[in-house]
């Protein structure tokens, strides 16, 4: 399914989501693989399947940052989780134990280090964890991302969420 097809299942009432991907995919703040990949790993992170395969069969990404942007969306699935509930419960206790999850990918995620902190950054924010988002957001300014590159991924984030949302919806 190409974008057109995936455009083709949002209705009327949805045409801004429409016009906001085209305008998102077009910007330059952030280089080509960032910006599809933060579309992917959204996609991944809703998971709803019709927008899934259209950004994945529109999205000019090696292989290898087609894994990153997939494993993304799984590590931060779990890790979302995880630390939102930490940061929701009163008892800090839990804070001060080890997590015991494995998150080797976040050392070796297969691309540069600021893309898959993006697509981390961009995933965290759909699933809600704050505390994923600062810690995500800290690393990237630190490697000299500006706030509007950091925003940008927010903005492609919230565009996913929302696709999704309307052709769950439309296809339910």
């Amino acid at each position: 399914m190409a974008l057109e097809a995936l455009y083709g299942l949002i209705p009327a009432y949805g045409q801004d989501l429409v016009r906001n991907m085209t305008v998102l995919l077009e910007e330059t703040i952030l280089t080509e693989q960032q910006r599809w990949g933060a579309f992917l790993s959204g996609a991944h992170a809703v998971g709803v399947g019709e927008v899934i395969r259209g950004i994945e069969a529109a999205a000019p990404l090696s292989v290898e940052a087609v894994a990153a942007a997939k494993a993304a969306s799984a590590i931060m699935g779990m890790n979302n989780v995880y630390y939102r509930a930490l940061h929701l419960m009163h008892n800090r206790e839990y804070a001060d134990l080890r997590s015991g999850l494995r998150m080797n990918i976040l050392m070796n995620p297969g691309v540069d280090k600021v893309d898959f902190e993006l697509w981390c950054l961009g995933v965290s924010a759909i699933n809600g964890c704050g505390l994923c988002l600062d810690s995500h957001e800290k690393v990237l300014r630190s490697h000299g991302v500006t706030a509007e590159q950091v925003q940008a991924a927010l903005r492609i984030a919230a565009t996913v969420n929302a696709v999704s949302a309307v052709v769950r919806a439309e296809t339910a």
